[in-house]
Order: C-alpha cells, then sequence, then structure tokens
C-alpha cells in the first residue's frame, strides 16, 4: 500500500538570485512537498514517531530557504536532498520551489524548478 503526505504552500521569504538587488531586498518563495511513505503503524498506534512529522519538512524548508543561492535549483535540491537523509522511509519525494514576482522584462508571476525522485 502506498500512503501519500503533501505539504502544500509551505511560504517563506529568501534572498536568492543572481541580480545583487535580489540578495538586499530579497522575495517571496512557496515551497510544496509531496512525498510517499508507508504510514501504516501510525494508523495502528495514532502516533507521530511512525509517520513523517510535518513540522520536520517545514524546518528544513525554512532552514535551506535561509541558506542564498544564485539559482532556486540549488536551494530546491537542498531541500530535496536535506528531506531523503532526515527520513529514510520516504519511498519518492518531489519537491516544488516557486519564486513569486521574478525580476524580469516583462510580467512574469512566477517561476518554479521541481525535483523528483520516483524510482
Amino acid at each position: 500500500m502506498v500512503h501519500s503526505i503533501n505539504i502544500e504552500g509551505i511560504k517563506l521569504y529568501g534572498y536568492h538570485g543572481c541580480l545583487e538587488e535580489e540578495a538586499k531586498i530579497g522575495g517571496h518563495y512557496i515551497v510544496d512537498v509531496y512525498l510517499t511513505t508507508d504510514f501504516s503503524q501510525s494508523l495502528l498506534t495514532d502516533n507521530l514517531n511512525n509517520t513523517i512529522d510535518y513540522c520536520s519538512i517545514y524546518e528544513i524548508c525554512k532552514s535551506e530557504m535561509a541558506i542564498r543561492n544564485k539559482l532556486i535549483e540549488c536551494v530546491c535540491d537542498r531541500i530535496f536532498q536535506k528531506i531523503k537523509q532526515q527520513f529514510k522511509q520516504i519511498k519518492t519525494l518531489h519537491v516544488k520551489l516557486t519564486k513569486l514576482t521574478p525580476p524580469m522584462n516583462g510580467n512574469v508571476e512566477k517561476v518554479s524548478v521541481e525535483i523528483k525522485d520516483e524510482s
């Protein structure tokens, strides 16, 4: 049996981007995390230790977003790798990082990158 946990709409502020203004001013970001695992034990025990703690996922996203990068691809990968490292019971993982109102020569609402491990 496959169980899914989705943590969507994690709103964070970060200082990522290639422009110096982005390093000083920062911007708004949204992180979405989708994972599959087996939480059947938690269904029997009603115990948080038998599943993935959503708060821990949030804290990983928050701490990795606090480390500046020029590319959001790098930030997304750090979040992905840290989650995989901390939660060995994850079967598949999908992390999406969205940058709202990116500084571009045009009216662009958002850009996003995704990393998926579906093995």
